[in-house]
C-alpha cells in the first residue's frame, strides 16, 4: 500500500498549499488522536454535519484502508449514509496564535479531510472488529476486557465504513505572521499552547466496583496527563 496520499480534485489544496502533507502516516496519526470526527452527508436534499466516534483500520478492506463510524440504527443520517459519498473531517487544535493585528490572529492546528462512498458493514467478523476498534480508539486495549456484545446490542447499532483513499492533510505551526511595520509597534504577540487534559477519575461504585483503576484506563490517563482518582 502506498505510503503517500494522492491529490484529487476534491482533496487538492487551493490555499496555503505549503501547509499540506502527502504523508499517509500523518493522516493516520491525526485520525487516531482525534476523539471525534464530523461527518457531512446530504439527507433529504439538505446538508447535515454531525459528530461521530470513529476508528481507523489502516489495513481495512477499502481503498487506502478503512474509517469506521458507528451509531444507533435510529439515527437517520447514519442509515442514509451507505450508498452516497460522505465527507469526514478531523481537527486538532494545538495553540491559539495571538498576533499584533486582527488579520493575523490564527490557530496552530492539524487537520484531515476524507471523502468516500460509505458502505454499511454487515459481515459479522468485520462488524465485530470495527466495534472493538471503536472502543479501543477511546481507551486502547479496553475491548479485550469486556463481554461479547449481545444480539440486542448489535441489532441496535449500525456500522458504516468509508475508504481512506481520497484524503488530505493540512497543518499550521509557528507564531504570528505580522508585517514588519506591525511588529515595530511593540504590541504583544505570542502563542498560547492548548492540549487535552484529563481530570481526576471518578469510579462508578454501582455493583461494588473497586476503587482501583484498571491498567487500560491508567495508560489512557497517562496520555492525557490525568490522575487515577479524585480526592
Amino acid at each position: 500500500m502506498s505510503q503517500t496520499l494522492s491529490s484529487t480534485p476534491r482533496t487538492h489544496l487551493t490555499r496555503h498549499r505549503e501547509r499540506g502533507s502527502d504523508e499517509r502516516a500523518e493522516l493516520l496519526a491525526i485520525i487516531r488522536e482525534a476523539l471525534v470526527c464530523h461527518v457531512g452527508i446530504v439527507r433529504s436534499g439538505e446538508p447535515v454535519v454531525l459528530p461521530a466516534i470513529h476508528a481507523v483500520d489502516p489495513d481495512g478492506p477499502d481503498e487506502g484502508g478503512t474509517l469506521y463510524l458507528h451509531g444507533s440504527v435510529a439515527a437517520p443520517w447514519l442509515m442514509q449514509a451507505p450508498g452516497q459519498t460522505v465527507c469526514a473531517t478531523f481537527t486538532l487544535i494545538d495553540a491559539v496564535v495571538v498576533a499584533r493585528v486582527a488579520f493575523s490572529h490564527s490557530m496552530n492546528y492539524r487537520s484531515a479531510v476524507v471523502y468516500g462512498a460509505a458502505r454499511r458493514v454487515d459481515d459479522p467478523v468485520e462488524r465485530d472488529r470495527a466495534l472493538r476498534l471503536i472502543v479501543d480508539h477511546i481507551v486502547p486495549g479496553r475491548s479485550a476486557t469486556l463481554r461479547t456484545n449481545t444480539r440486542k446490542e448489535l441489532a441496535a447499532t449500525a456500522v458504516v465504513a468509508i475508504p481512506l483513499g481520497d484524503a488530505s492533510v493540512k497543518a499550521r505551526v509557528g507564531g504570528p505572521k505580522d508585517e514588519p511595520e506591525d511588529v515595530a509597534t511593540g504590541t504583544w504577540a505570542g502563542v498560547v499552547p492548548l492540549t487535552v487534559r484529563a481530570g481526576a477519575v471518578e469510579p462508578d461504585h454501582d455493583g461494588g466496583v473497586p476503587d482501583a483503576v484498571p491498567d487500560d484506563v491508567l495508560r489512557r490517563l497517562a496520555d492525557w496527563g490525568g490522575t487515577p482518582a479524585a480526592g
